[in-house]
């Protein structure tokens, strides 16, 4: 787990920065549609997954912008992790119930869909937060039963929670494509709207990518 401390005088976003968390704190969320159709056929074709797929596209999306990658350390510092890796919800249909673990992001999707089956097989028995998370995680859920136009969720802890918090819906048949909604809620303290848009533009092109394989 490596990181970088970031002096906020020499960064180039360190007043607005300090604005979003010391006089406006304030959380942008946004809601897109994206096109799942290339990862939904290449899970059915290989007898994979949807949900650990979906979260490898989120993740490398993640990853791939720095913006996505901030936190703070155990002495508050600010800091830009690495690498960062999905902290989701496995929600359990016989009881209702849901554990929050962690899968460790890697780079290539056969590998991190490996280890979402072992870690879900290895944690099946934990309920809620039995689980402790590694520091360099951003939040991930879903709510696989409605197609929703919007999502809002925000983390009240007075303004610091700086990790990405991603959730999408169910995805339905629209003129032959398959269809779901992605939302991401995001501290205006590390990114604009710009970089919120790029987000959706990522995944897009992480999904779309499963068409070559």
């Amino acid at each position: 787990m490596k990181y970088e401390i970031i002096d906020l005088n020499a960064w180039e976003r360190g007043k607005l920065f300090c604005y979003f968390t010391e006089k406006l704190r304030n959380v942008m969320s946004m809601t897109a549609d994206i096109d799942v159709t290339p990862l939904l056929s290449f899970v059915r074709a290989n007898g994979m997954k949807f949900y650990p797929a979906m979260m490898w596209a989120v993740s490398k999306a993640v990853n791939a912008r720095a913006e996505f990658r901030y936190g703070r350390d155990s002495r508050g510092n600010l800091i830009r992790w690495d690498a960062v890796s999905p902290y989701y919800a496995d929600f359990h249909k016989e009881d209702g119930n849901f554990v929050k673990l962690s899968t460790e992001y890697t780079e290539d999707f056969f590998s991190f869909h490996a280890r979402f089956l072992a870690d879900r097989e290895k944690y099946k028995d934990f309920r809620a937060f039995d689980f402790t998370p590694p520091p360099n995680t951003f939040d991930v859920s879903c709510l696989p039963w409605v197609k929703y136009k919007s999502f809002d969720i925000h983390v009240f802890d007075g303004g610091t929670y700086l990790a990405p918090v991603i959730t999408w819906g169910k995805f339905e048949t629209e003129n032959g494509r398959s269809v779901l909604p992605l939302s991401m809620n995001l501290h205006h303290a590390v990114a604009d709207g710009w970089h919120l848009s790029r987000f959706f533009a990522d995944v897009q092109e992480a999904i779309g990518a499963f068409s070559a394989l």
